[in-house]
């Protein structure tokens, strides 16, 4: 599934609210996807964590047509490596990015803060300065 599908996060959001004044919730937002080797085997399954950029890279490398699922609202892919093994990649792009992001409004939030920022994610930046005034908090 997505790495932060948004029904999910409206449901971890719905109950925060009920338990965290709004003023002091900071949204946390990932910063990178995952390659799945299919068929998943819950328990043993392990996927490989990547950074947006490369997710956009590795499509462009295998051929793979990018989806967007607009329950999860976030982007996938799927493709089959050298060894005929299939895969399914979810990440976050600038689509997803700005629907996390008018959580912040809707729930009133803090504010928001990634996940690994070491990835850096131009397109994502973007987004985030589109919307917000980005504020170092130490």
């Amino acid at each position: 599934m997505a790495v932060a599908p948004i029904d999910g996060v409206r449901r971890v959001l719905d109950y925060a609210v009920t338990q965290i004044p709004r003023s002091k919730i900071l949204m946390g937002i990932p910063n990178y996807g995952y390659d799945w080797t299919l068929p998943y085997v819950r328990g043993e399954s392990v996927a490989e964590n990547i950074s947006n950029p490369e997710a956009l890279e590795r499509a462009a490398r295998v051929g793979a047509v990018i989806q967007y699922d607009e329950t999860a609202q976030s982007p996938y892919y799927e493709y089959t490596d050298a060894q005929g093994r299939q895969h399914i990649v979810w990440f976050e792009d600038a689509r997803s990015m700005r629907a996390k992001l008018e959580l912040v409004n809707e729930y009133d939030l803090a504010g928001i803060g990634f996940w690994t920022i070491m990835d850096p994610w131009p397109s994502g930046q973007e987004v985030l300065r589109s919307l917000f005034t980005v504020a170092k908090v130490e």
